[in-house]
């Protein structure tokens, strides 16, 4: 038996929903490709990709083919028991990653608070309870949770809540004489982004993280990588510390992992992961059948040579397109990133007024985001269509036009 449903309006969030977020005055209703309709009909090109979630656009076949079939099959037995898509998509990570295990959950905070967690605890069992501190970078972002605010570097996150969680320690990122003078034999472990998402879509230097990497082997430490935004073929590679050719001890992943299904993994060596015992740590599914199901059909697709150098020859159309957009209009002084996953940085003109752009990209029918208020920031499906690229950024010179004109 169907319900009929009330009609619902943006004023409706005011009314109905918490107000830690504010979302646009638009209201996206359908999503094919890389092209969103709102409810009033008009169409947007979508280079937002709802935050490097959506690796391969919206409503995908495979992907519906996946969450269709599964969802006709079982959704959800507890985490008493294991299921079929939790284990074949464990295994594909492990043969195409340096890991050994896999943990399951549903969102990065949930993947980085695991990684946290096993990674005070390895040092616990190991070397006793004086070895807990956590390095991070300012400017960092690593989930909402209180444990992943107080390691991710941002203040607005973090203050306010009461007393933060001790040991955590930042330092500039890319900056590896700071981190030098900060880590000890207290260390536990040192978390980065390869590439800083929330910070300005700042990639890491290649010698910033070798160092890191012989840091933490000279202390006894381990080093977390979050690849929530930047995994899952985002980089160019499945993961971006393959391009790097630095290995992390630990991984978290979320975002396109699950291609806009919620699901996340902590990804390790099996060396590491017995630290993590049965009633150690847990989450309410060890691995949803209807998540992992999708996530299965993202990297059967993500990972092979056709996805993946499609990403690294996409990336470079929108850089130098970007770049020259940014020259003609006065806007950028630089764009950078990795993959798919680009910020056009403001000249000083127009710093602080990222807002402006995305607002004004909007006017002509476009989804972009900021990464603080001096950097654009592009997320596109990896698999954006030429004639998708080519119209939205046709949109997005247009809304410049606009901007340096006014």
């Amino acid at each position: 038996m169907s319900v009929e449903q009330a009609p619902v309006q943006r004023a409706d969030f005011d009314q109905f929903m918490v107000p830690n977020y504010a979302p646009a005055a638009f209201v996206p209703v359908r999503g094919l490709g890389s092209r969103v309709w709102d409810q009033s009909g008009r169409e947007l090109i979508d280079f937002a990709g709802g935050i490097a979630v959506n690796a391969l656009g919206h409503c995908h076949p495979a992907l519906v083919k996946a969450l269709t079939e599964q969802a006709n099959t079982l959704w959800h037995i507890s985490n008493v028991f294991t299921n079929e898509p939790t284990l074949r998509l464990a295994r594909k990570l492990v043969e195409a990653t340096f890991a050994e295990r896999v943990f399951f959950c549903n969102s990065g905070a949930e993947a980085n608070e695991a990684a946290f967690k096993l990674a005070r605890r390895v040092a616990h069992d190991r070397y006793g309870e004086d070895k807990y501190e956590i390095i991070a970078a300012f400017n960092s972002f690593h989930g909402r949770t209180l444990f992943t605010v107080n390691v991710g570097g941002q203040p607005k996150y973090s203050d306010g809540f009461g007393p933060k969680i001790s040991g955590i320690t930042h330092v500039p990122y890319n900056d590896l004489e700071a981190l030098k003078a900060a880590i000890s034999e207290k260390t536990c472990a040192v978390v980065l982004e390869p590439i800083q998402g929330e910070g300005g879509v700042l990639p890491a230097e290649r010698a910033y993280l070798e160092g890191a990497r012989a840091l933490c082997d000279q202390h006894n430490a381990l080093l977390v990588f979050d690849e929530v935004q930047s995994g899952m073929g985002r980089s160019g590679e499945l993961f971006a510390y393959m391009h790097y050719g630095v290995t992390p001890d630990i991984l978290s992943s979320a975002k396109s992992l699950g291609g806009g299904f919620p699901i996340a993994a902590m990804l390790t060596t099996s060396e590491l992961a017995k630290h993590l015992a049965v009633g150690t740590h847990g989450t309410t599914y060890g691995g949803n059948p209807l998540a992992c199901a999708v996530g299965e059909a993202v990297i059967d697709i993500v990972n092979t040579p056709q996805v993946l150098d499609g990403v690294k020859a996409r990336s470079e159309q929108f850089r130098e397109r970007l770049q020259a957009m940014g020259q003609r209009h006065g806007l950028f002084e630089e764009v950078r990133g990795l993959g798919l996953l680009l910020g056009a940085v403001l000249n000083p003109a127009w710093q602080g007024k990222a807002k402006q752009v995305l607002d004004a990209a909007v006017a002509e029918g476009l989804l972009v985001l900021q990464a603080s208020p001096d950097v654009v920031r592009f997320a596109p499906s990896l698999v954006i269509e030429q004639a998708d690229i080519d119209e939205g950024l046709a949109r997005f010179e247009r809304a410049l036009a606009r901007l340096s004109q006014a």
